[in-house]
C-alpha cells in the first residue's frame, strides 16, 4: 500500500501544484520519489508530530492540500488536540496518512500499535475516514480525497497486500465495494487491511456462503446509506483490525440503530481485536490470531 500511495500521490501532485507532503522524519525508502520531484512541496518536520500538524493546518489555510505521513499512532493520538482544534474545527484540507494501521508494526512494541485510531478520528466533525483494503483501493481513495479536499484520515497497511481490483474502483463514501460473491444472505464487511482477514474467513466452510465487501470510505456523514445495504442480508459480520469499542463495527451498529427500519442492529456481528492484544508484542499475524481477527490455524 505504501508504494501505491506514493506513486499515486506523485501522479496527482504533477496535476495539482497545491498538493504538499510533510513527514515526521520517517518514510525513507518510500517518500523519496515525491521529495525528488517536488522538493519545494516536501517538508520534513522532524520528530515533532504536533508541530507538523500545526504547520499542515497553516499551509492548508493558505489553499494547500497537505498530506502528513507517519506511523499510525504518532500523527493521531500524539496530535489529537491539533487535529481537533486546528484541522477539523476549521474544515481544512489536511489528510493524515497513517502507515501500519492495526498491528502491522506489532513486533516494534505496543507504542507502535494503532488499534484505537478509528475511535479517535471518527469523532472529529467533517473527518472522512479512508481505509483501503488493497493497493488499487489506495489509489481510488487518494483520487477521491484530492477531488474533495477536506479533513481526512488515510489509514494504510504496511506492505505486500495483493490487489483485489484490476483498476482503481469507483468510490462513494459509505458504499460497500463487492470483492467476492456469496451463496447466501450473509456478508463479511471489512474496512482497511482487515479485508485479508475477511477473505480468510470466507475460505472456511462455515463462512463460505458469505459475500465479501470492502468499505474504504466512511465517517459520520456516511451513516445514512448503511441501512439499505444492511437490510439486504440476514447477517452482516463487520471485520476490523481495531478494538471493538468505538471502531468500524460500532459505527455500523450506530448507523443501524439510527435507521427507521426495525431490527437492523440485531443483524450485525462484530469481529474485531480483543483487548488482550494491548500491551502484547509479536508479529502482525500472531497478534491478529491472538486477538481473534483471523481464523485459528
Amino acid at each position: 500500500m505504501r508504494n501505491a500511495f506514493i506513486e499515486e500521490l506523485c501522479a496527482l501532485a504533477a496535476q495539482n501544484e497545491r498538493i504538499v507532503l510533510m513527514v515526521g522524519d520517517l518514510g525513507w525508502s518510500v517518500v523519496e520519489p515525491f521529495a525528488e520531484r517536488f522538493p519545494q512541496r516536501f517538508f520534513n518536520a522532524g520528530v515533532a508530530e504536533q508541530n507538523m500538524t500545526g504547520l499542515a493546518a497553516g499551509l492548508a489555510s493558505e489553499g494547500f492540500h497537505v498530506f502528513t505521513y507517519s506511523i499510525a499512532n504518532f500523527p493521531t493520538f500524539r496530535c489529537a488536540e491539533q487535529l481537533r482544534n486546528d484541522v477539523a474545527y476549521h474544515g481544512l484540507p489536511v489528510t493524515v496518512v497513517s502507515v501500519g494501521g492495526g498491528l502491522a508494526y506489532g513486533n516494534l512494541g505496543y507504542s507502535h500499535h494503532a488499534v484505537q485510531d478509528y475511535a479517535l478520528m471518527r469523532t472529529l466533525p467533517g473527518m472522512t475516514l479512508a481505509a483501503p483494503g488493497c493497493p488499487m483501493e489506495v489509489r481510488a481513495c487518494l483520487r477521491h480525497l484530492v477531488s474533495q479536499p477536506r479533513p481526512s484520515y488515510l489509514r494504510l497497511g504496511k506492505a505486500g497486500e495483493p490487489a483485489q481490483h484490476a483498476a482503481p474502483p469507483a468510490l462513494e463514501s459509505g458504499r460497500w465495494l463487492p470483492i467476492r460473491p456469496g451463496l447466501g444472505r450473509r456478508a463479511l464487511v471489512s474496512t482497511g487491511a482487515a479485508l485479508a482477514a475477511a477473505l480468510d474467513w470466507q475460505a472456511r466452510p462455515d463462512h463460505a456462503d458469505c459475500a465479501v465487501f470492502s468499505l474504504p470510505l466512511w465517517g459520520m456523514e456516511a451513516k445514512g446509506v448503511q441501512a439499505e445495504q444492511i437490510a439486504a442480508y440476514d447477517e452482516v459480520i463487520a471485520l476490523e483490525d481495531h478494538l471493538p469499542d468505538g471502531g468500524f463495527g460500532a459505527w455500523l451498529l450506530e448507523a443501524a440503530s439510527q435507521s427507521s427500519t426495525p431490527g437492523l442492529a440485531a443483524r450485525i456481528r462484530l469481529r474485531a481485536l480483543d483487548a488482550k492484544v494491548c500491551g502484547e508484542v509479536g508479529s502482525q499475524a500472531a497478534l491478529n490470531r491472538l486477538g481473534g481477527l483471523t481464523p485459528p490455524v
